[in-house]
């Protein structure tokens, strides 16, 4: 070796201690466009909450029965099928507001005024003799809120590269749990002392914080890759093969092999068949077992004699200082250990919490101590969670695809938990609620069976150069 090669040798860097990564993945949580994505994740999350836990919590205060609450959280449907619509979302501009805001932030601000419209309305209405009525003001919230996910979404994935998914995930996630705060815990605090118009016109002034991060954040650039242009000349070989068609018959055509077609062909085409069915259904069972939990959580805790301003200050309120702690901490592990290690976590801590539930139930000794340690694990859970998955799911997205690709990937792992909760109710009437936590954690098993076949999966695909899970 040479003097000048051994001196190199000396004087290369020394490898940094463990722990300045874990520090140094803290901080990109200072990055604009990730503070933006913190208020997004408010405007996510406010409605969610109050077209399912919290109103659950009103609908039971004033007596309707528990199966009718559980049916009543089909609304939350709403959510898992905007695949349908994200297509729209995804091509069509918006009058006016496009050319003013662009295409994400148009579509954000529609979905945004409507959830204000239809909160401001809910606060007019009583469930009791207006159940329907009540019902049909949700189900407006929850398609606006909806047509929001879609959107900001897409401007999430778009709006940073693939190396900060996790630490926008995250963000994302925090937003929506303060947003569950405010929804849940702020909601039925106000309920309580001034009765709940009060508390659901109080959330529709809450909304207005999307609608002014809306306003203030900048439009993404739309990117196309490679793949994208090969697969778009399947719209000018179509409208080629039916020249002979109408012209307006052409351009739906050539729309809807643009907007629907291609988005499906490119994650088959990319991921290969056998795989993408193999994700998809990962996908879909990652969430059952806390989604079927969610809507009897406010019941249970109300029948076991706790209060409003108990659940308020202890299940939403300290619960969710827990959540927000997930959500760091999933972001973060991403980040360190990568999305498989993060997904398994995630699915553990759900399942294990789900146990704990119902032990609590079975001991039938409520407490406000014992509550406050439950809450705390189940939502420490959650938000390690969801932050794993949310950047597993944008990690599977083409650029050219965004607001398309999301919205099926999110409707296939929240369509099959909403389905099953809107049953829970009868299942708690059945079997009593010990018996029905065991339940909602054997729900989680099947996501780890699956993730432990994918991941052997992907390793093999690997060597072939397919797309890779983490």
């Amino acid at each position: 070796m040479s003097s000048s090669a051994a001196g190199a040798a000396v004087r290369q860097e020394p490898r940094k201690p463990w722990w300045r990564g874990w520090i140094d993945a803290f901080k990109a949580y200072k990055h604009p466009r990730v503070l933006a994505m913190l208020f997004l994740g408010f405007s996510a999350g406010l409605p969610f909450m109050l077209v399912f836990s919290t109103l659950s919590a009103w609908l039971r205060e004033v007596g309707i029965e528990r199966a009718t609450i559980g049916m009543l959280s089909w609304v939350g449907i709403i959510y898992s099928v905007k695949f349908f619509w994200a297509p729209v979302v995804d091509r069509l501009k918006l009058p006016v507001l496009h050319r003013l805001l662009g295409r994400r932030r148009s579509w954000m601000l529609l979905g945004q005024v409507g959830i204000a419209i239809g909160l401001l309305n809910m606060a007019q209405m009583s469930p009791v003799g207006h159940l329907a009525v009540v019902a049909s003001l949700a189900l407006l919230v929850a398609f606006s809120s909806a047509t929001q996910d879609i959107a900001v979404d897409a401007w999430r994935i778009e709006a940073a590269p693939v190396t900060m998914q996790g630490v926008m995930a995250a963000a994302y996630q925090l937003g929506y749990r303060i947003a569950m705060m405010v929804a849940s815990a702020g909601a039925l605090w106000i309920a309580a002392d001034f009765g709940w118009a009060v508390s659901y016109t109080s959330m529709a002034v809450a909304a207005c914080v999307g609608i002014v991060t809306t306003l203030l954040i900048p439009e993404p650039e739309a990117r196309v890759v490679k793949q994208t242009v090969e697969q778009e000349a399947r719209v000018t070989d179509w409208v080629a093969r039916n020249a002979h068609l109408p012209q307006q018959l052409q351009n739906l055509g050539a729309w809807f092999v643009a907007a629907v077609v291609n988005p499906f062909i490119d994650f088959f085409t990319r991921y290969g068949a056998k795989l993408a069915v193999l994700i998809l259904a990962f996908i879909a069972s990652y969430r059952l077992a806390d989604f079927t939990m969610g809507v009897m959580t406010n019941p249970f805790y109300l029948d076991v004699g706790f209060t409003l301003k108990e659940i308020a200050a202890i299940a939403k309120g300290f619960g969710v200082i827990w959540s927000i702690l997930g959500t760091f901490v999933g972001g973060v592990v991403v980040a360190r250990l990568g999305l498989v290690r993060a997904l398994a976590l995630g699915s553990i801590s759900v399942v294990a919490a789900n146990l704990m539930f119902a032990v609590f139930a079975w001991l039938n000794q409520p407490s406000i101590v014992g509550l406050a340690v439950l809450i705390s694990i189940d939502n420490l859970a959650m938000g390690i969670a969801g932050t794993s998955l949310i950047a597993y799911l944008s990690s599977l997205t083409s650029a050219s695809y965004t607001a398309t690709q999301y919205a099926l990937f999110s409707s296939t792992y929240a369509l099959p938990g909403k389905l099953i909760m809107g049953t829970s109710g009868f299942v708690v009437d059945a079997i009593g609620y010990p018996s029905f936590f065991v339940y909602t954690a054997s729900l989680g098993l099947p996501a780890l069976v699956l993730l432990f076949f994918l991941s052997r999966r992907m390793q093999i695909e690997a060597a072939g150069a397919k797309p890779k899970l983490g």
